[in-house]
């Protein structure tokens, strides 16, 4: 047989970093018997003196001075044969008893659902349990495996402080603590030698413990402590680690989840040592059956000895409870290779240092968090984050990266408008690759190493609701012809001017250059504006951290002032998008204008608990937990024609969603700027919307790790086909796979925007174009002078550049086609016609955004 293990296991020493008293309360010193002279006495209370017969000590006390004094004598014994001469007594005052400091444990971040586990924070895989909850037949299991007479003795084995002392003297192997009490003293006291001397010190230990805390208090430490092997530290998390996650210590014996009289066996043999050594195989039935079940089989006889089936009272446990007569089969096989603390390794697990900042900012310190113990329901709901990943991870098959190059990565957030609690979080497939949605930091959680990318003109968005609350109009006119200011050259356009523009050159209104994702009016809007003036817009709405100018720095926004923000110099290309956000923020501004202009801070935490010390249920902590305040960003009526025009951008890039789902959107792209790329590369694609319950933003990127500098390369990314990709393409899939999956998977209403509205327009505040004059009246059919009836417009609406024009009406209009060549059908006249006409069927065609979308210096 092996020797015993460690208590703590192989690496238990760290678990005692944490600060603070352990969660068990203690125990009620002991009575003194009363004095014989009553309280009116002479020897009563009030004189300070004990009564005569208070001098005499029961039983029991007798039993642990006696205890005590052959302790003291056992330790003179052995240091008098280790050549030392120190009175027992001193010695046995001389070691110092402290309060062990609390066990570290594991915090679980579950999911809405309060089930799903996303991720776990701790060190070690530990749940404390409180003592007077945990299973009795658990308790008979472990006494009866590893001490026989735990409910009798005084917390010492005088035969094995003998057994050691004599060892000393002669040479032989020292040997290790033998009751629980000595077993826990060792772990408490945080040594890992076995020596005479450490062996007497913790035997002192263990007995002012016994003297401290009650039998159940020392049982249920040392249950809470102990390593059962697979990586589980205490009871409850061994009882998963076996068992299954259903299962639980504190689970009365018979219900559903309870651990069973064979199963609690299980658990116990395995103490005696958990893992394997070079020597012996260990107790973990996946390691070494035979082993196992020998070691069951003593554990499960003792087990009939000391209470089944006639019950145990110092246990709790109650009679009737039949002995186990074979070994169970219902022990779960163990992965060494899967993550100890669950789903650590999975996309969710990014949002650990979103959760950890929440905390700090609630007052829950580094140090309490480091010790664990809590359980903190976030605002993900699992069944949004599946269509998340089902949508972004290159990795599904149902993704529409799946079948393109590794170097492709993407990100996706969605965040429900009405709270801002983040519903989805794709940032990467794992949890150690960069995350492509938020911030990174370093291991402190404290260095920024980067994050975000040029938005192009998805930034828009912000640009607009900053024009529209300063009282610019949707019907207000620009010019595409201007140069930029200081002699800059042209503005780009993706190549779109002149005839290819669906508006007057010198005369496109605002509306127009929204839907077609023109930069040149957004660059003049930030110029009449003030850059600064766009950007703190978009930080209203919900952009935290933006790019700097010049370098790769990203700002919080918080910190920075509007004069700050002038000194940046940021360029008027601001108004389309030149400078990086993250998906995290822009799904955030998205949702504010979901939500009628209404701010609410994006957030992952919803609610902390810790475990209850007497139910051994969580409990909210009071004041700890999320703060739903909404602030107003931006007026109604401005969020109103946002919203008008944004819902025409979904059907113009042929991504509607399904079910004539209302929803808001915008395309956008950033040109490649790094080597290797052609003319009209891109290097960034995004796809923003959503509908009245779910925001969302989508990116696309690519890049790889160069082989001479080891860092990252950004590379140009293609559609499928090779031509250059744009917002409304693979990120346009992406986001509508989405919104589909994830709408149904909530039951989200088809809900109405606001409708349009004007009431914020100044009429003072006009563009630099000029205003086209208005398109001469067309002649009057002569015949229509005598019967006027018959020649009212009831033909059809087209929406294109070919109306069909006949007596029964006139189809008019400039088509908005989806993609390359989107066509719209007009609807056909319903009024009779005269000889030669046609109802008004008019077939559209051409439109959209140069190919669904558009390249900037952005698009």
């Amino acid at each position: 047989m092996g020797g015993r293990a460690s208590v703590g296991g192989p690496e238990a020493g760290p678990a005692y970093g944490g600060g603070g008293r352990a969660a068990v309360a203690r125990a009620a010193v002991r009575p003194v018997s009363p004095a014989v002279g009553g309280p009116d006495g002479p020897e009563g209370p009030e004189h300070g003196k004990r009564g005569s017969a208070g001098k005499i000590l029961n039983k029991s006390a007798k039993r642990r001075r006696r205890t005590n004094i052959l302790t003291a004598a056992a330790a003179v014994l052995v240091i008098l044969l280790g050549g030392g001469v120190v009175g027992g007594t001193y010695f046995f005052d001389s070691v110092s008893f402290e309060e062990p400091a609390a066990e570290s444990q594991t915090t679980q971040l579950l999911a809405s659902d309060k089930k799903t586990v996303l991720a776990s924070l701790g060190q070690f895989n530990r749940s404390i349990v409180p003592d007077a909850s945990i299973n009795p037949l658990i308790k008979l299991a472990v006494v009866s495996a590893e001490d026989k007479g735990f409910y009798k003795h005084n917390g010492i084995d005088m035969k094995g402080i003998a057994r050691a002392a004599w060892n000393n003297f002669t040479g032989g192997d020292t040997q290790g603590a033998s009751t629980i009490t000595q077993q826990y003293a060792k772990y408490a006291t945080k040594r890992k030698e076995i020596t005479y001397n450490v062996k007497l010190r913790e035997a002192v230990i263990a007995r002012k413990m016994e003297d401290e805390y009650s039998k159940d208090q020392i049982l249920g430490r040392y249950l809470n402590s102990v390593y059962f092997g697979r990586g589980a530290y205490g009871i409850e998390a061994a009882v998963k680690a076996y068992f299954g996650p259903s299962r639980s210590a504190l689970t009365p014996p018979g219900q559903k989840g309870a651990i069973t009289a064979g199963e609690a066996a299980i658990l116990a043999s395995v103490i005696k040592q958990p893992e394997p050594t070079a020597t012996h195989r260990g107790y973990d039935p996946q390691k070494s059956l035979p082993d196992a079940t020998e070691r069951w089989n003593y554990t499960v006889g003792n087990m009939r000895e000391l209470g089944l089936p006639a019950g145990n009272a110092d246990a709790g446990v109650p009679a009737g409870i039949a002995p186990p007569t074979a070994y169970p089969t219902s022990w779960k096989k163990f992965n060494p290779e899967k993550c100890l603390t669950c789903n650590n390794n999975t996309p969710s697990a990014k949002i650990v240092k979103y959760v950890k900042r929440e905390l700090r900012d609630m007052g829950i310190t580094d140090a309490r968090q480091n010790q664990g113990g809590l359980q903190i329901l976030t605002t993900i709901d699992p069944k949004v984050q599946e269509a998340a990943e089902k949508a972004a991870n290159r990795a599904k098959k149902s993704s529409p990266l799946h079948d393109m190059a590794e170097t492709y990565k993407s990100a996706l957030v969605s965040i429900d408008p009405d709270n801002g609690r983040v519903l989805a979080y794709y940032g990467g497939p794992d949890a150690a690759s960069w995350d492509y949605a938020g911030p990174n930091y370093d291991d402190t959680g404290q260095k920024f190493l980067g994050g975000g990318r040029p938005p192009g003109s998805t930034f828009k968005i912000y640009t607009l609701i900053a024009a529209l609350s300063a009282g610019y109009g949707m019907d207000t006119i620009w010019d595409s012809t201007l140069k930029k200011v200081d002699g800059g050259g042209k503005i780009s356009n993706s190549g779109r001017e002149g005839g290819s523009l669906q508006c007057p050159e010198k005369a496109c209104d605002l509306e127009t250059s929204v839907e077609q994702s023109y930069n040149f009016t957004f660059y003049w809007l930030a110029d009449a504006l003030g850059p600064e003036k766009v950007i703190e817009q978009a930080h209203k709405a919900g952009i935290q951290l933006i790019g700097d100018p010049e370098t790769t720095a990203r700002y919080d926004l918080n910190k920075l002032s509007e004069s700050d923000l002038k000194e940046k110099n940021y360029g008027r290309e601001v108004g389309f998008g030149q400078y990086a956000i993250t998906a995290l923020d822009h799904a955030s501004g998205v949702a504010t204008i979901a939500n009628n202009g209404v701010y609410n801070k994006a957030h992952f935490v919803q609610r902390v608990s810790e475990r209850d010390p007497k139910t051994g249920k969580f409990t909210a902590i009071k004041g700890k937990g999320e703060k739903l305040k909404g602030v107003e960003a931006f007026t109604p009526d401005v969020a109103a024609a946002v919203q008008n025009v944004m819902q025409k951008i979904p059907g113009i890039n042929g991504i509607s969603l399904d079910n004539g789902r209302k929803a808001i959107g915008k395309t956008g792209t950033w040109e490649f700027t790094g080597k290797g790329g052609k003319s009209g590369d891109n290097g960034d694609a995004w796809m923003v919307g959503g509908t009245k319950h779910l925001a969302t933003s989508v990116w696309v990127g690519r890049e790889k790790v160069n082989k001479k500098t080891k860092q990252m390369d950004l590379l140009p990314i293609y559609k499928p086909g090779g031509k250059p990709m744009n917002g409304g393409s693979v990120p346009g899939q992406i986001w509508k796979q989405f919104m589909d999956a994830a709408s149904k998977a909530i039951d989200a209403k088809n809900d109405d925007f606001l409708p349009n509205s004007t009431a914020f327009v100044d009429p003072s505040k006009q563009g630099n174009g000029v205003k086209p004059p208005p398109p001469p009246p067309e002649p009057e059919n002569p015949a229509c002078q005598g019967i006027p009836l018959l020649c009212q417009d009831n033909g059809g609406n087209g929406n294109g550049d070919n109306g069909g024009n006949g007596n029964g009406g006139n189809g008019n209009g400039n088509g908005n086609g989806n993609g390359d060549n989107g066509q719209e059908q007009g609807t056909p006249g319903t009024f009779p016609t005269f000889p030669g006409g046609d109802a008004g069927n008019d077939t559209g065609t051409g439109g959209g955004e140069n190919d669904g979308d558009n390249a900037d210096d952005g698009g």
